[in-house]
């Protein structure tokens, strides 16, 4: 089925010309759609064929399914320790999660990964998993279960003031973690917060070459703008070796295949073939695991808004005069894919897909894979005006700390802090401007 889905897509592919844009620049390529609409990211890629939009509707039907303890007719094997039962339970609409936790109606959609600091992990550039904890605190249980621990999540608010005197407010999560055994907490336990990241366009990400990210690397800082830019190297489950990451909020994963089987086992519990029980079974068939894999793929990417706006193309040349188009790349183009309507694309994301150093106000101390505490992944921006129609109220940044876009650029800092700081000393026209041009992507 895979071939068919390929030569299809091929013929698809030379006849929007192979990213060759023509007219205004649209986000996803030849996978853009039209949608402004808190469906937008939800919507599939307009360029599948017809085997391809049955197979996005199978991976659909995976994302949407809800695990439940097993022996069951249908979605067996949530737990027995978990975060939430489901992918759309934390990538509400596709979009960003909440930054909620515990029992409650939406359960627990930010995450709270742990290590130790020395030990030795499972595998090269590994965590060290926390006695009694791995790496990532399971605060849910199935009946008869006892989860790891209890999560309670509060904000600690600071002020601050703009150039012109405006004053602003921002607000730092803190955790408090009780082990639901009682016995006190590792020493020198690390934790990092992560909410979901948007789900649409991963595709496209994961069809841009390593060679395309290599030649953005600065690690060194050659060229002395300020801005270094590295990949993450991480460990292939499949390959068994250490590679470049892309996915997740430090790049920690590889691909979607990875990244996809080890949400589906450290969020819900759920065993696949790329995380099986130790008798080698598992709950989630490779066939199910590849369309929910596929859904991520070819999910549509919404088109930019606003483009004649002029205050949108004031507050675009801002974001370049500023520096911030130095990590959040315009444009990338794809290469090869196995899904061929992801190939050869001119695409918008706004990244580079590379760990920046932003400072210790944002600093996590934890290292991930080869990333240390204060880098993160490049957030791609397409998409992001469509953020809170998507789902209200949904934060921004990786903790889901910013309220707002403002909040969120105030809290650049490290390689960043110098746009962050010719942002802060912008009029309020010209601040305006840049938050409506970003509300545009």
């Amino acid at each position: 089925m895979r071939r068919v889905l390929t030569l299809g897509a091929t013929t698809l592919a030379l006849m929007s010309g192979c990213g060759e844009e023509e007219g205004p620049p649209r986000a996803g390529g030849s996978t853009t759609i039209d949608d402004r609409t808190s469906l937008a990211f939800a919507q599939p890629a307009p360029n599948l064929s017809a085997e391809g939009i049955a197979f996005h509707r199978a991976g659909d039907a995976a994302f949407a399914a809800q695990f439940v303890p097993a022996p069951a007719p249908v979605n067996p094997g949530l737990g027995p320790l978990y975060n939430n039962n489901s992918c759309n339970g934390c990538h509400l609409r596709n979009g960003r999660g909440m930054p909620v936790m515990g029992p409650g109606p939406q359960r627990t959609q930010l995450l709270v990964r742990v290590s130790l600091p020395d030990g030795t992990p499972s595998h090269p550039n590994g965590a060290v998993p926390v006695p009694g904890l791995g790496t990532q605190i399971a605060d849910q249980a199935v009946y008869g279960a006892t989860p790891e621990a209890s999560v309670v999540l509060s904000w600690e608010e600071s002020g601050g003031t703009y150039a012109d005197g405006t004053a602003y407010s921002l607000r730092e999560p803190r955790i408090q973690i009780t082990p639901s055994d009682g016995a006190p907490l590792s020493s020198g336990m690390l934790t990092s917060l992560r909410l979901p990241p948007p789900v649409f366009g991963l595709g496209l990400l994961e069809a841009v070459t390593d060679s395309t990210l290599r030649a953005m690397e600065d690690p060194s800082d050659r060229n002395k703008d300020g801005i270094s830019g590295r990949l993450n190297i991480v460990w292939d489950t499949q390959a068994g070796a250490l590679v470049p990451g892309r996915f997740g909020l430090k790049a920690n994963s590889p691909s979607l295949l990875q990244q996809s089987a080890d949400a589906y086992f450290n969020d819900m519990g759920v065993t696949s073939p790329l995380n099986p029980e130790p008798d080698g079974t598992y709950d989630l068939p490779r066939e199910t695991l590849e369309a929910a894999v596929f859904y991520s793929q070819s999910l549509a990417v919404p088109a930019r808004a606003a483009l004649e706006d002029a205050e949108v193309q004031r507050g675009e040349e801002l974001f370049r005069s500023l520096g911030c188009e130095h990590c959040h790349r315009e444009t990338l183009e794809t290469g090869m894919h196995a899904v061929a309507e992801l190939a050869h694309q001119t695409i918008h994301p706004y990244t580079d897909l590379l760990l920046h150093d932003m400072g210790e106000g944002l600093a996590d101390g934890r290292p991930d894979g080869a990333a240390d505490g204060q880098e993160w992944r490049t957030a791609p921006l397409w998409g992001l005006g469509l953020t809170q129609t998507v789902l209200p109220y949904a934060g921004y940044l990786h903790d889901g700390r910013a309220r707002t876009l403002e909040e969120a650029i105030l809290w650049h800092g490290g390689e960043a802090e110098r746009s962050r700081e010719r942002f802060r000393k912008l009029s309020s026209p010209e601040r305006a401007a840049l938050v409506k041009f970003l509300g545009s992507l």
